[in-house]
């Protein structure tokens, strides 16, 4: 592994342990060239994922871009980090267990909108009115109405 400060390709291990899950491994590494300390992350990738977007165009999956979609809808959210990696994770687990290798961004974002369901009933929101591409105020109506429906069926279920 690289030091990110010096470039020396000699870094040094000093501790591991499981993260996110048990999904990855956490390494905490040193530079014995500069002193620089770095944290890496590894994950097992069960095979290389491509991306189908509505354009045709075929793009490699990327898990950070999943991070981020899942973080701005639910910036200034109290949903903890720790519960968004695990809706992350649950979805690369999925796809990478689907046996398919190309994926559509479709099949993705309706499982995004299913784990922000669960998550954050604002976050759903934000997600879906820009995945269903809202236009008009009546599309946020819809919606809500739908939350607040499935509120009244399971009252418990928050």
């Amino acid at each position: 592994m690289r030091c990110p400060y010096c470039g020396s390709e000699d870094t040094q291990v000093k501790d591991s342990r499981p993260a996110e899950d048990n999904t990855s491994i956490r390494r905490r590494r040193i530079c014995p060239d500069c002193g620089g300390r770095f944290t890496t992350f590894e994950r097992v990738q069960l095979r290389e994922l491509m991306v189908i977007k509505k354009t045709g165009r075929k793009v490699p999956f990327d898990r950070d871009k999943l991070v981020r979609s899942f973080e701005v809808a639910l910036r200034k959210r109290p949903v903890e980090r720790d519960r968004i990696e695990r809706a992350v994770s649950g979805i690369v687990r999925r796809l990478e267990s689907s046996g398919e290798t190309e994926i559509s961004s479709e099949q993705i974002g309706l499982q995004v909108l299913e784990a922000m369901k669960s998550l954050d009933d604002v976050g759903f929101v934000r997600y879906a009115s820009v995945y269903r591409d809202f236009s008009f105020a009546e599309d946020f109506e819809k919606v809500i109405s739908e939350i607040n429906a499935k509120i009244a069926r399971d009252p418990l279920d928050r």
